[in-house]
Formats: structure tokens, sequence, C-alpha cells
């Protein structure tokens, strides 16, 4: 097949502020529809393999994290493409070899359907298993933010717990959030749209540096 055809038939990549593709799945906590997750802020995962040192560094993490996510109406859920009863085992390995137990479903992708179509299969780095992909999507089912890590290195899960509450921030203030923001700090104000807002925000109460940089606390 040429390199042509293999691109027209690879699965189109989802995209930011578009619909997460749908999905029904077998997991470690039975079936899981991406409907079921509706009303809640979702950060979907994937690992390359089962029993590898670096994925199991990153569901540990992702499980002594799991309460905050929780505080932030979020759930987790991982995907690689292992069989179910691999992921049980290596679950009940993490359990047993390093104390943690794994609170969140584990999707079972051997046919890579979900994998596809959201993108977790990259040809450059793999042709049978998933990157690391974390994608974050909405209450409302749409998804905000997709990252790629290479196989070789773990992802922080910290950074994703900040980023979901910046969106929520985000959403519910109509603001932005600068680099490296944490709840509590201050946020960004949108820049003005025409000078008459430019010139009333020098006005405002803001903390401005000039009238496109302006700072607020919430």
């Amino acid at each position: 097949m040429s390199d042509i055809h293999a691109e027209q038939n690879r699965p189109a990549m989802p995209r930011i502020n578009e619909p997460a593709p749908a999905f029904e799945a077998k997991t470690t906590h039975g079936v899981k529809r991406l409907e079921e997750y509706r009303g809640k802020w979702l950060v979907l995962f994937s690992h390359p393999a089962d029993f590898t040192p670096v994925c199991t560094t990153e569901f540990m993490a992702f499980a002594k994290a799991y309460p905050e996510f929780q505080a932030a109406n979020t759930e987790l859920l991982g995907l690689s493409i292992d069989s179910h009863y691999a992921h049980v085992a290596w679950v009940r390995n993490i359990k047993e070899k390093f104390g943690v137990e794994i609170p969140f479903p584990i999707i079972e992708d051997l046919s890579m359907r979900v994998a596809n179509a959201y993108g977790m299969i990259q040809p450059g780095a793999s042709d049978t298993s998933a990157v690391r992909a974390t994608f974050i999507i909405d209450p409302e089912g749409i998804l905000r933010a997709m990252v790629y890590y290479p196989m070789s290195n773990g992802r922080s899960i910290p950074e994703f717990v900040r980023l979901v509450k910046a969106l929520q921030t985000s959403d519910q203030h109509k603001v932005a959030t600068p680099e490296g923001w944490q709840p509590g700090d201050q946020v960004i104000v949108p820049p003005p749209a025409s000078v008459q807002e430019a010139e009333a925000r020098m006005a405002a109460g803001y903390e401005c540096t000039d009238w496109y940089f302006c700072k607020k606390t919430l």
C-alpha cells in the first residue's frame, strides 16, 4: 500500500472542541460507554502495555491522585491493547507488589477500535501499541485537551490535575490561565476586542501591565 493510500485509510484524528469519539468497551469494571460520563469530566489515557515499568509508575500515580480528580468532578479511564485478563492480573500485581489499589477501569482494546478512533496508535512509534496519549473530555462530551508522550517517558500526573482545574476555571469565569497556573493564582482577563474596551479596562481595577495584558484575582 502506498503512503498516500495509507494516509487515506487512517482514521481521522480527534480534534479539540469537537465531540469526543463515542465508544463502548469492555473494562475491568464492566462495559463502559462514553455517554455514561455525561455530567462529569473524564480523563481517558492510554498506555503501551501492562506489566511494564513506566506504565506501572503512571498507574500508581493516577491512582494516588484519584481522590483529587474525583473532588474536581472528574473520572479516570485507562486503556491499552492488552486483554481484559492481562489488565486484571496487572491490577492485582500492582496491589500485591506495590500496595497500591487501582480504583478506576481499564479498557480492553484488542481490536484497537478505541485506540484508532482517538489516534492513540502512532505508526512512527508503534503499529501495535498505544502511545501515552491523554484526553480530557468535558461534561458535554467535548474533547477539550489532548497530550501525547513517547513510549519511553512517563507523564506528570499532577499536570493533568492542574489542567482539568484550569479548564474548569476558564469555563466558569470566562478567563484564561497563565503558564503554571494553580487554583488561587491570578487569572488572565481576555484581551479587549476594540479600542473602547482597551481604554475602559485600564480603569476597571485589573492588574494591567499593558492594555492587552491584564490579570485579576477571582
